[in-house]
């Protein structure tokens, strides 16, 4: 008879997280059409953790890629329309006094999901703004002295239209610190714009997307994900990198070592996507762009002379050398 002791526990199918990553890409793709590459940034985002700032104009399907997310993985999701008069509480939560138990009972706000989607976050006053920093940093917030823990997996995408700025209050550098990402999903090119309009009648809905992955998969993959190697010349690499913003004639303010931690950290997700056990340079310059160009705030002359913050990273990248061989790695 075979004791307790010596019975083997079987150990828990690993997942494949390229197949899901893939997966859930697709799935989204059902309805956010032609834009694979936003879809697969924001999909990076979640593995690693972050959070992500969608800067672009309006009716460009900033809301609907964060809906399809969420019914991809059958997530809790909320939207917070910022507003000059919207308060900190409206977000994070009120103490509501219960004349039943003589107590005060906390009530969460709309931050407790597993995606919160804060639509035209420049929006809202600094006050309200900063109290996105706890949260999304810590994934909980304070009141009255305790502390309440938001569901895992948690992420923020927050939008802004950098367009119509009149009643507006720019992100200040600590929240900007704060996201991993900055992309931009951009118009849909021709066939994709004719696309969407030959199937406007009985377009796909994202709350009709089935679910891809369980809440516990994406979790999964997000172990799997911080558990990618990355070799010491990599580590290198991005400290050069990051270092580099830092030492531009270019730049005012370089990126912080949040910004050399992210842009591993991002790194590593992107080789568990692509079904690799150990990260390359080419995850790093693939998302230097949309991980570093936020963090950057340029001089006044580099302003006026059209350059962009994106256009920094990309000529830093040309300079600085990436490790060439797998020796090196």
């Amino acid at each position: 008879m075979t004791t307790d002791a010596t019975q083997v526990v079987p150990r828990p199918r690993p997942v494949r997280v390229a197949e899901t990553f893939d997966a859930l890409a697709d799935n989204i793709e059902r309805v956010v059409k032609g834009k694979r590459p936003v879809i697969e940034l924001a999909l990076v985002c979640l593995l690693a953790e972050g959070h992500l700032l969608i800067e672009d104009v309006p009716g460009t399907g900033k809301t609907t890629l964060a809906r399809c997310l969420a019914s991809s993985l059958r997530a809790t999701w909320h939207r917070v329309q910022f507003t000059p008069d919207l308060l900190p509480s409206d977000i994070t939560g009120v103490q509501v006094y219960r004349q039943s138990s003589e107590q005060f009972e906390f009530r969460p706000g709309p931050v407790f999901a597993n995606i919160v989607l804060g639509d035209e976050i420049n929006r809202a006053s600094p006050k309200t703004q900063s109290a996105m920093l706890e949260v999304m940093e810590e994934r909980r917030i304070t009141a009255d002295g305790t502390g309440y823990a938001v569901p895992r997996p948690f992420m923020v995408i927050a939008t802004q239209n950098p367009v119509d700025m009149g009643g507006t209050y720019p992100l200040p550098e600590a929240q900007l610190d704060r996201f991993l990402m900055r992309i931009a999903i951009g118009y849909p090119d021709h066939a994709a714009e004719h696309q969407v309009l030959s199937g406007a009648a009985d377009e796909l809905q994202a709350e009709d997307l089935p679910r891809v992955a369980a809440l516990e998969t994406v979790a999964a993959m997000i172990s799997e994900s911080r558990r990618v190697y990355a070799a010491p010349p990599l580590y290198d690499y991005v400290i050069h990198i990051v270092a580099a913003t830092r030492q531009s004639k270019e730049v005012r303010l370089g990126a912080s070592p949040r910004g050399s931690v992210a842009l591993l950290r991002a790194a590593r997700a992107r080789a568990a996507a692509a079904g690799r056990q150990y990260a390359i340079p080419d995850d790093v310059k693939a998302l230097a762009v949309p991980v570093l160009a936020h963090r950057l705030i340029l001089t006044p002359e580099t302003e006026l002379s059209g350059r962009t913050a994106a256009d920094v990273v990309t000529d830093i990248l040309h300079t600085v050398p990436a490790p060439r061989s797998a020796a090196e790695l």
